[in-house]
């Protein structure tokens, strides 16, 4: 984005921070009144001068802001392009990238930016104690940028130096108040949004004039003389998952089996008591009916469900039973190797 450096001028001024730059007409009308008045013998002297006056001319680059300091003390700003500031060692002009995005490593440095870079860890600022008493090892960076340049060039001695050091005692703080499951797991993103504002905070009550961009984590694992245990332990988690899981899917499909189960015993028994209960209903029909057609013809009725009863008795029977007077007449000889036809296999027979 384009740098506001018209209003960070502004903004200089009223903080008495600066007076404007000096018009370069008003010094060339100068000294031509100057060069007006010198004898012939000068002009070497007022070449000299011209020289020393030109070399306050300087040019400021899109991706910077000049700053012009006045013996020693800042002055005021500039934006891009030509500019004219009074020569040394009157003034002076610094010209800080403002549109940079510069880098503070923490936890490591990086020894080599070839195809395959190299890095070098830095246990002193890598190691830090969590909330639950356990140790972590924590490598990250931060990306910040200039947003107040005298600020910047005027109020910290080594930038890069104060935003690692700041860094470091922001992501200690944070990482202190959690746990290390959370700080190896799923609490990274938290890591960094926590220490990023706490950064900021921090920089911004030192007046460094940087604004952080991101801190982003790089490796966050338990020391090396742990890290097998913890390999150990993770692995315990991981099968304890797996367990449950299993565990869960064994109930997810034993249990609509059973409530399938249920629901038919259920149903059967519910089928069973209606069969039951209908039954119970026809056959208290059928002897309702049976009552009032007996109470219209009592001899008749008894008579029928008499014959019908022996017949029912009789039905399977092998013995024959012969009335008294027909018997006299009957010669009574019998087989006596062999079993008797059944009346239902003479009524077969008959037909």
């Amino acid at each position: 984005m384009a740098w506001d450096w018209e209003k960070l001028q502004k903004r200089q001024q009223a903080a008495g921070r600066g007076t404007a730059p000096p018009d370069l007409d008003q010094v060339m009308d100068r000294f031509r009144n100057l060069r007006s008045k010198l004898p012939a013998g000068s002009i070497l002297i007022a070449l000299a001068v011209i020289g020393w006056l030109l070399s306050g001319i300087y040019i400021v680059a899109p991706d910077e802001v000049g700053v012009v300091k006045r013996f020693g003390a800042m002055a005021y700003i500039t934006g891009p392009g030509p500019h004219y500031h009074l020569p040394y060692p009157i003034e002076t002009v610094m010209k800080p990238i403002v549109t940079q995005v510069r880098r503070a490593e923490i936890g490591f440095r990086t020894v080599s930016q070839a195809q395959t870079a190299r890095y070098q860890a830095v246990p002193r600022e890598s190691l830090m104690l969590t909330g639950d008493e356990n140790i972590v090892d924590i490598q990250f960076i931060v990306q910040y940028k200039v947003k107040d340049p005298p600020a910047y060039l005027f109020n910290v001695f080594d930038p890069n130096k104060t935003v690692q050091d700041a860094a470091e005692a922001s992501m200690r703080q944070v990482v202190g108040k959690s746990n290390i499951d959370e700080a190896l797991t799923t609490g990274k993103f938290k890591l960094q949004q926590e220490t990023k504002t706490l950064l900021q905070a921090v920089l911004d009550s030192y007046g460094a004039g940087l604004d952080v961009v991101t801190v982003q984590l790089q490796d966050v694992h338990p020391p090396q003389a742990v890290i097998e245990a913890f390999k150990d332990v993770a692995s315990a988690k991981e099968d304890q998952n797996k367990f449950i899981n299993d565990a869960e899917g064994y109930r997810n499909d034993i249990l609509p089996k059973a409530k399938g189960k249920a629901a038919e015993v259920v149903n059967q028994s519910l089928g069973y008591r209606e069969s039951k209960i209908n039954y119970a209903k026809g056959d208290a029909s059928r002897f309702t009916q049976v009552l009032s057609e007996y109470l219209k013809a009592k001899d008749i009725t008894e008579k029928r469900l008499y014959l019908e009863a022996m017949e029912e008795v009789l039905k399977h029977s092998t013995k024959i039973i012969v009335g008294s007077e027909i018997g006299r007449q009957v010669l009574p000889l019998l087989p006596l190797g062999g079993n008797l036809p059944s009346a239902a296999s003479q009524r077969e027979a008959a037909k």
